[in-house]
């Protein structure tokens, strides 16, 4: 896990030189140089996730009530590092306990936190552990059980010195949070299968940048001239060569030239290629890396080179999205509430696609044609639950608003003459119709 961290933050440099003379070269020169697109390769996907409200059908104030539990523990900034430390590491987890009453979501590294799995399940929890290490260095530990809780005091060395306590929730309070999560096996990073590709990369980056240092100043040579050894029969250079100098010599037979510069165009294309099998394994649309310089796409186009990355993400939603669920009926068991219960719960995210603003609201524009909710194309426009709320309580006081306008404007007024025509047009026939008429007009009556 701490491999992968350190690729994601780019600290992962190997100084990978094709010959052990270079590295002890340019070792120093190098030392601080940074090529990595792990980093990313991962922020692509997480910045598209974020949850936006939690709803259960048929029961009003679910998304109130767990709104409430999301913002005291400030999960709106904290989400998005779980999800993150979940595709870099593989696994987060996320403790939900109880403080002065109320529900506390913690997220909690997979660096510090083991659990234990019920036999034949691969969502219940039999045992958590998390050690955490304070501004001094001494440890502390907390065991969760279903039926107790083990606590081990910063500075306790022995721990069979622990505290044990009953568990009033009756289960695990540790959700995993993890990473494309298989039947067999353990979750593994998004990292994994590129670096070995983004290795080779800077290995290539590494020799093309040797090559430049070593063919920035091109050597130059001299035929027909004498050589000069010293007293140890070595030769001794004839020219100190340098960009201000001259080169010239008596003899007539002597020639000097210099050898053609370094071709780095080859290096561009193996790393061109490297970068074309990251983005295939990455699922990273090309024009993240933009290779060859090829430009941005636009449109459509977009849409569609896109579509590996959309799905990734989506796929991550689903896994994430249940570990929320869960977390959320933790806080309503710690409240003692029925929905601890309430399987039916889902997380509702953000849109993770980017489309132009035009596009967008043109289609709600269609699908509100066919009677879907004002409240659900709020929803599917980008606005938050807690904005949604917002237009509900705006609309009410614009009704209030007109409803007292209309009290203070005009009052219709009654028109003599239409009333008269009405009166008149109520009366039965008159004239040569006959007594046929008035008696129809009669029985209509």
């Amino acid at each position: 896990m701490k491999e992968y961290s350190k690729y994601y933050e780019g600290e992962q440099q190997k100084l990978a030189f094709s010959q052990m003379r270079y590295k002890a070269a340019f070792a120093s020169v190098f030392e601080q140089w940074r090529d990595n697109f792990c980093g990313m390769i991962v922020d692509s996907a997480n910045e598209r996730m974020h949850v936006d409200s939690f709803s259960l059908p048929g029961e009003s104030g679910t998304d109130k009530d767990a709104r409430e539990f999301w913002q005291r523990s400030s999960m709106d900034a904290l989400s998005t590092a779980v999800h993150l430390d979940a595709m870099i590491q593989g696994t987060a987890y996320v403790k939900v306990w109880e403080k002065a009453g109320e529900p506390l979501i913690t997220p909690a590294s997979a660096d510090s936190m083991a659990v234990q799995y019920r036999t034949g399940s691969l969502t219940e929890l039999d045992a958590a552990a998390h050690f955490t290490t304070d501004d001094w260095g001494r440890i502390g530990a907390t065991l969760w059980t279903p039926t107790y809780v083990y606590e081990v005091p910063f500075g306790v060395t022995d721990w069979e010195q622990g505290n044990r306590t009953k568990n009033p929730l009756g289960v695990v309070p540790v959700v995993p949070f993890d990473n494309r999560a298989r039947i067999q096996g353990r979750p593994f990073s998004d990292l994994a299968n590129c670096i070995p590709i983004q290795d080779a990369i800077n290995k290539t980056v590494m020799d093309a940048l040797t090559a430049s240092e070593m063919a920035a100043f091109p050597q130059r040579f001299v035929t027909g001239l004498e050589i000069q050894e010293d007293a140890n029969g070595r030769p001794i250079e004839p020219f100190r060569v340098a960009v201000d100098k001259i080169l010239q010599a008596e003899d007539p037979a002597a020639k000097f030239g210099s050898f053609p510069a370094a071709d780095l165009g080859n290096y561009v294309t193996l790393v061109s290629m490297l970068l074309q099998h990251l983005s295939s394994v990455s699922r990273l649309p090309h024009h993240y890396f933009l290779v060859n310089g090829g430009s941005t796409p636009s449109g459509e186009s977009i849409i569609s080179a896109e579509a590996g990355l959309i799905a990734k993400v989506r796929e991550r939603m689903l896994h994430f999205g249940e570990a929320w669920e869960r977390v959320i009926r933790l806080c309503f068991a710690i409240k003692r509430d029925k929905r601890k219960d309430a399987f039916a719960l889902e997380t509702v995210w953000k849109d993770p696609e980017y489309r132009t603003e035009a596009q967008h609201i043109d289609a709600l524009l269609k699908l509100r044609q066919l009677n879907v909710p004002e409240e659900q194309l709020w929803s599917d426009a980008g606005y938050s639950s807690a904005q949604i709320e917002s237009f509900r309580e705006m609309r009410k006081e614009d009704a209030k608003a007109a409803a007292e306008v209309q009290k203070i404007g005009p009052q219709p007024q009654h028109d003599p003459t239409a009333l008269a025509a009405k009166k008149a047009a109520s009366k039965p026939p008159q004239g040569n119709s006959g007594n046929i008429n008035r008696k129809l007009h009669g029985a209509k009556k």
